[in-house]
C-alpha cells in the first residue's frame, strides 16, 4: 500500500500517466496508445515482480462475507465499496505470478484483434467507415462547402448575424454530406474568417461559430463516429444484456426483455437525426441572439443581389410556403386516416407473427419473478392469458374463429389502402418540384409544368381506381405509363428553371444523395455498409459531373444518364420479383430482370467513366489517397487502443471500475458519473481514444441495466462531439488556428468556443431531461 492505494489503483494511475505521456509526445496517436500501454505494463510489471504491488480483495473467508452469500446475495454484488465494512486481504497483483499474465495478455490481443478488427461479426458494419469517409472527401473536393458558402451568405446575410447563421446551416448540411470535421472547419475557416472579419464580426463569435458547425458532422448522420461508437456498443449492449438475464434466472435476454437485445447503426441514425438538427438550431439561436444583443458586433449585410426574376411577397409564399404546407398536410391526413399505406397482403402464418403472447412464459420462478419485476404483474397476466386462449382455440379446432386461406386474403384485401404510401410520397415529391420551378419562374412557358402536375394527378387517380393488390406489377407499370411520360415531360422543363436558382442549384444535387443513403437506412431498406457505397459512388459521381459542369460539357452527360438508370434499378426492384430461383417465373418478370442488366451495367459504365473524369483531371488519386489516410488511423488506433485496454484487463483494472460503478444503486447516478469523465477526459483525449478505451471499461456496466441503450449511446456521442471544441487539445481548434489570419489569436478561438461549449451542456441536459427527443424517430421507422 503506498499512500493507501492498493496495487490496482496505482497500476490504474501508471497507465493514465503513460497514456498522457504518450500522447504529449507528440507521436501519432495510433503508436503512443499501443506504446504507452506496453510501457506501462512493463513498469506495472517490474513492480508487482517485486513485491511492491498488493491488491486488497475482500475476505470470502470471513464470517461477515459468508453471511452476506447466506442472505441471497451474489458474489457480484458484493465488493469492498458498497460493503467497506468486511475485512480483506492483500494478494498479489498478478495471482497466478507474471508469466501467466503475459501469456493471458497475448492470447486476448490475439483473440480481441480477431474479433474486433479483422474477421468479428461487426466488420462488415466497420467497412462503411471507409466508404463514408471516400464519400465525405468526394464531396469536399467537390468544393461543395465554397458554394453553399456563397449562397448561403447571400441568403442569411441581411438578418442580423446572418453570416454566423448561414455557417450555421452550411456546417449542418456539410455534415450530413461530407461528415470530415477537419476539412469542414479549414473550409469555412478559409472562406468564412475573413469575410465575417471584413464585415466587423467580433472575432469570439465568428472563430467560435465556426468550430462548433465544423464538429456536427460528429453527431448528424451519416456520422463516422456514429458508426464506430455504434458497431462496439452494439456488441456491449448484447453481452451485457446476456448477462444480465442470466443473472436474473432466466435462460437469455429475448426471454427475459420481450424482445431481441440488439442495438444498430441504422437504429442510432435514427435516434441521431433530431439531436443534431436541435444542436444546430441552438448554434443558430445563439449566434441571432448574440447580434441582436450587440447589433454591431454581429451585423448585418447585404451583398449584391443577382439579376434575377422579381416575384412578389404573395407569390412567394403561395409557392414556396402554402403549397407545400397544403400538400404535406394532405399526405398526412391521408396516412393519418388510412386511405394511404402499405398495400402488401399478408396472409397465412405471416399474418398472425405479432399475434402471441408478448412474454414467454415457460420460464424458472426466479425468472417469472424477475420478468414480473421488470415488466409488470398486468403484462405477465397479459401473456399467460394470451397463451392459454391459442391453446384452447387449438385443442378446440374452433373454425369459427380459423379464416380459411381465402377469407384471409379477403379479409386482408378489404384493410388494404386504398392508395399507396409509395405513389402518394413520390408524387408528393414530384409535384412539389413542379410548383416550385413555377415559383422560381412564373414567366416561362407554363404548359409543360401543367402537363407534368396533371401526370402527378393521374399516377395518384390511377393507382386510387384502377390499381389494387392483385394486380400485376408489368399490368400495373402500363397504367402508370402514360402518367409516368407527362411526369418526366414536365420535369424536363422544371430542372433546368430549377438550376437557374444558385440556392437549388447548389443545395439539390447533394441533398438528393444524402436523401437517397439516409432514406434507404431510415427506411429500413438496408443497412448501413450498402448505404454507405452507395454515397461512395453517389459522390465520386457528383464530383466528376461538377467537374464536367465547370468546363461547358455537363448538359448531356453520361453520368446523368447513369443516374436515371440507377433510378430505374431502384423502382423495377421496388416493384417487380427479381428473384430467378423463382419455380413460375413469368414474361414480365423475366423482362424486368433483363431490364434492370441493363441498367445495371449501364450505372457501372458510368462510375467508371466518372472515376476516368477525375482521374484524367487529378482528383481521383488525392481522394483515394486521403480516404486510405483517414480509414488505415481510425483502424490503426482501433488496434493500439485494444493492446491499451488489455493491459487494464491483466492487472484487474477493467473489474476493478465496474465494481466501482456497480456499487451505485441508481443507474442515472452511474450514467451521470460515466459522462462526467467523458466530459473531462475530452480536454486532454481525442473522440477515438475515448470511445476504445473508455467505453470497453464503463459500457457492461451503463449497457447492462434498463437504460434506453440509444438515448446511451447518443449521449456519448454528443459529448464526443464536446472533446473537439475543448481547450486545450481540441481538434477543431487547431484545424482553424492553421488557416486563421494573424490578427486572429489563440485567445480569441478558445474564448469564442467556451459559449458553444456551454451549449453544448445545455443540450446534453435538455437530452437528458427529454429522451424521446432522441427515441421518438426510432420508435417510428422501420427497424433495420
Amino acid at each position: 500500500m503506498f499512500l493507501g492505494l492498493d496495487g490496482i489503483e496505482i497500476s490504474l494511475l501508471i497507465t493514465f500517466l503513460c497514456l498522457l505521456g504518450g500522447i504529449l509526445t507528440g507521436y501519432p496517436v495510433a503508436f503512443a496508445l499501443a506504446g504507452s500501454g506496453l510501457i506501462s505494463f512493463a513498469i506495472i510489471a517490474a513492480l508487482a515482480e517485486n513485491g511492491l504491488l498488493l491488491k486488497e480483495v475482500v475476505d470470502v473467508n470471513a464470517a461477515p462475507y459468508l453471511d452476506l452469500i447466506a442472505q441471497g446475495i451474489t458474489k457480484d454484488h458484493i465488493s469492498k465499496f458498497n460493503h467497506p465494512e468486511l475485512p480483506t486481504v492483500l494478494l498479489p497483483l498478478f495471482e497466478r505470478g507474471l508469466d501467466d499474465a503475459i501469456n493471458r495478455t497475448i492470447s486476448f490481443i490475439v483473440n480481441r484483434m480477431n474479433e474486433r478488427v479483422f474477421a468479428g461479426p461487426s466488420i462488415e458494419t466497420l467497412l462503411a467507415v471507409a466508404m463514408f469517409v471516400l464519400m465525405g472527401i468526394a464531396l469536399e473536393r467537390s468544393r461543395i462547402a465554397n458554394d453553399l458558402l456563397t449562397t448561403m451568405a447571400r441568403v442569411f446575410g441581411p438578418l442580423p448575424g446572418g453570416l454566423a447563421v448561414s455557417v450555421v446551416v452550411v456546417g449542418a448540411f456539410l455534415a450530413a454530406s461530407t461528415g470530415i470535421v477537419g476539412a469542414t472547419v479549414v473550409t469555412m475557416g478559409l472562406l468564412s474568417l475573413p469575410t465575417m472579419l471584413r464585415h466587423k464580426y467580433s472575432p469570439e463569435l465568428a472563430t467560435g461559430v465556426i468550430t462548433a458547425s465544423g464538429t456536427l458532422g460528429q453527431i448528424i448522420p451519416p456520422s463516422i463516429v456514429i458508426v464506430l461508437l455504434g458497431t462496439l456498443a452494439g456488441d456491449i449492449y448484447a453481452t451485457a444484456q446476456e448477462g444480465r438475464a442470466k443473472l436474473a434466472g432466466c435462460t437469455d435476454a429475448l426471454t427475459y426483455l420481450g424482445s431481441p437485445a440488439v442495438l444498430s447503426v441504422g437504429t442510432l441514425f435514427k435516434a441521431a437525426i433530431i439531436p443534431g438538427i436541435f444542436l444546430a438550431f441552438l448554434y443558430g439561436l445563439y449566434a441571432f441572439g448574440y447580434a441582436l444583443w450587440k447589433p454591431h458586433m454581429a451585423p448585418a449585410v447585404h451583398f449584391d443581389e443577382q439579376e434575377g426574376h422579381s416575384r412578389g411577397r404573395r407569390h412567394s409564399l403561395t409557392w414556396f410556403v402554402a403549397i407545400p404546407l397544403i400538400g404535406i398536410a394532405l399526405a398526412i391526413g391521408a396516412f393519418s386516416l388510412n386511405l394511404a399505406g402499405s398495400q402488401t397482403i399478408v396472409t397465412g402464418a405471416n399474418a398472425f407473427v405479432n399475434d402471441g403472447p408478448e412474454l414467454r412464459t415457460a420460464v424458472s420462478e426466479q425468472c417469472k419473478a424477475s420478468m414480473i419485476e421488470l415488466h409488470g404483474q398486468e403484462k405477465w397476466d397479459r401473456s399467460v392469458a394470451r397463451k392459454q386462449e391459442l391453446a384452447d382455440k387449438a385443442a378446440s379446432g374452433d373454425a369459427a374463429v380459423v379464416l380459411t386461406e381465402e377469407e384471409e386474403y379477403a379479409k386482408a384485401l378489404g384493410n388494404a389502402a386504398p392508395l399507396s404510401g409509395l405513389v402518394l410520397v413520390i408524387g408528393l415529391m414530384l409535384g412539389l418540384i413542379l410548383t416550385t420551378a413555377y415559383g422560381v419562374r412564373p414567366d416561362y412557358d407554363r404548359r409543360p409544368l401543367i402537363i407534368g402536375g396533371a401526370g402527378v394527378a393521374a399516377l395518384l387517380i390511377a393507382d386510387w381506381v384502377v390499381v389494387h393488390p392483385q394486380m400485376t406489377p408489368g399490368v400495373t407499370t402500363m397504367v402508370y405509363l402514360l402518367p409516368i411520360l407527362a411526369i418526366l415531360y414536365g420535369l424536363r422543363a422544371a430542372f433546368p428553371r430549377l438550376s437557374e436558382v444558385d440556392i437549388l442549384r447548389v443545395v439539390f444535387p447533394p441533398l438528393v444523395l444524402v436523401v437517397a443513403v439516409l432514406g434507404s437506412i431510415l427506411g429500413g431498406i438496408t443497412n448501413p455498409t450498402p448505404a454507405a457505397a452507395l454515397g461512395a459512388a453517389g459522390a465520386i459521381m457528383l464530383a466528376a459531373q461538377r467537374k464536367l459542369t465547370d468546363e461547358g460539357k455537363g448538359q448531356r452527360s453520361i453520368i446523368l444518364q447513369s443516374t436515371f438508370a440507377i433510378v430505374v434499378m431502384l423502382l423495377i426492384g421496388v416493384n417487380f420479383d427479381l428473384r430467378t430461383s423463382v419455380e413460375d417465373t413469368g414474361f414480365e418478370n423475366w423482362a424486368a430482370m433483363l431490364v434492370t442488366f441493363g441498367a445495371y451495367y449501364f450505372a457501372m459504365f458510368g462510375l467508371l467513366y466518372a472515376c476516368w473524369v477525375l482521374w484524367s483531371h487529378r482528383i481521383l488519386a488525392p481522394i483515394v489517397r486521403e480516404s486510405a489516410k483517414v480509414t488505415s488511423m481510425v483502424f490503426a488506433i482501433l488496434i493500439g487502443s485494444q493492446m491499451l485496454n488489455l493491459v487494464l484487463i491483466s492487472f484487474g483494472g477493467e473489474d476493478y471500475i465496474q465494481t466501482f460503478l456497480r456499487s451505485f444503486e441508481e443507474e442515472w447516478v452511474v450514467f451521470l458519473i460515466v459522462m462526467v469523465i467523458m466530459f473531462v477526459l475530452g480536454f486532454v483525449l481525442d473522440f477515438l481514444e475515448i470511445i476504445y478505451i473508455v467505453v470497453p471499461i464503463v459500457g457492461p456496466v451503463i449497457y447492462g441495466g434498463t437504460l434506453d441503450p440509444a438515448w446511451v449511446t447518443i449521449m456519448i456521442t454528443v459529448n464526443l462531439q464536446t472533446s473537439f471544441l475543448t481547450p486545450p487539445f481540441g481538434f477543431a481548434l487547431f484545424y482553424l488556428r492553421g488557416v486563421a489570419p494573424p490578427e486572429v489569436t489563440t485567445g480569441h478561438i478558445y474564448r469564442g468556443v467556451v459559449p458553444f461549449i456551454i451549449i453544448q451542456v445545455i443540450g446534453l441536459s435538455l437530452l437528458w431531461m427529454f429522451p424521446s427527443i432522441v427515441t421518438i424517430l426510432p420508435a417510428l421507422l422501420p427497424q433495420n
